[in-house]
């Protein structure tokens, strides 16, 4: 999700997701994201970030269901309005195997014997 209000709309997002999840969304048509996937008519556009038609548009997830949460569009946020749910992330990471339950839960690591 993209908090709107913190967004910059520079496409920094659109720019750096390997599997085009964000494109231009065109805000005062208040079109609901989940109708506009894959749609070119008024309330979307591109995926391709000097394809911005309007001051107004606002880079969104549209396709958020092909995320593969590699965390691409966080990281080059620069208001960081990319926003990740943590239940989500947490299911995507059990299941690759990276997730870290002491650093869920706000705890440090085990330090290293050495």
């Amino acid at each position: 999700a993209v908090d709107w209000d913190s967004c910059v709309a520079d496409g920094a997002c659109i720019e750096a997701c390997p599997v085009q999840v964000f494109q231009w969304y065109r805000t005062e048509h208040d079109i609901p994201a989940s109708e506009a996937q894959n749609q070119t008519w008024n309330g979307t556009g591109s995926t391709v970030k000097e394809e911005r038609k309007d001051y107004t548009d606002k880079a969104d997830a549209i396709r958020e269901h092909d995320c593969i949460w590699c965390m691409a569009c966080v990281s080059v946020c620069p208001p960081q309005a990319v926003k990740v749910d943590q239940a989500s992330l947490e299911f995507h990471e059990k299941a690759s195997g990276t997730f870290n339950e002491a650093l869920s839960k706000g705890s440090a690591p085990p330090p290293h014997a050495h």
